[in-house]
């Protein structure tokens, strides 16, 4: 079941939860069951939940001014995925939420996670410990796309995202690493040669 997978996840940060906070986690989190190319969220339309992907495989990206997706991140098994801007904020969203082969996620509601924040401290903690990681690898993904060459980043993604090179296309890696398909595809050929 989807939310066993979800409470083992829980129990491996340093606050373990209790079984009054794992029946509340059962209970307030919805799963289901999406198909490849379904969107959980489109630009324009306000961000309602918090997305936990049990199976599969999610992309958050936006479309630029001449209509090229930027790819900002891949959630995949036991990893998180939202517009937390748009949810906090009660606002429009101005990215995509999509998957990009069929998925099972488990969603949360921005009340339902207010109340547990608020009424039970060790879940709290560890979706501090969630999203506080989250933003620990944005920030040293910024720091790489101004600081690194093409083919380091290249390198770094294959190296610390091994279960997903092989499930999104090229051109989403490219994307991601804001590089054009043409030019991954030139790194690849000298990374071989070398």
């Amino acid at each position: 079941m989807s939310i066993n997978k979800l409470i083992e996840s829980f129990s491996k940060p340093i606050f373990p939860l209790g079984e009054e906070e794992i029946d509340l986690l059962k209970s307030t989190f919805k799963e289901k069951r999406i198909k490849r190319r379904q969107f959980i969220l489109q630009e324009g339309d306000v961000c309602k939940h918090y997305t936990y992907v049990s199976e599969g495989c999610l992309k958050l990206y936006k479309i630029d001014q001449s209509g090229k997706e930027r790819n900002l991140q891949f959630a995949i098994e036991n990893e998180w995925i939202s517009d937390l801007g748009s949810l906090y904020s009660e606002t429009a969203s101005e990215v995509y939420i999509e998957a990009v082969e069929q998925s099972t996620i488990l969603q949360i509601e921005l009340k339902d996670l207010i109340h547990l924040y608020t009424h039970f401290p060790n879940i709290d903690r560890n979706f501090r410990v969630v999203i506080e990681n989250s933003f620990i690898n944005l920030q040293k993904r910024m720091f790489r796309n101004i600081s690194a060459t093409a083919e380091e980043r290249y390198l770094y993604f294959i190296q610390t995202q091994p279960n997903l090179i092989n499930r999104i296309s090229n051109v989403q890696i490219a994307s991601y690493l804001g590089i054009t398909p043409e030019f991954l595809s030139n790194i690849r050929k000298k990374l071989v040669k070398s």
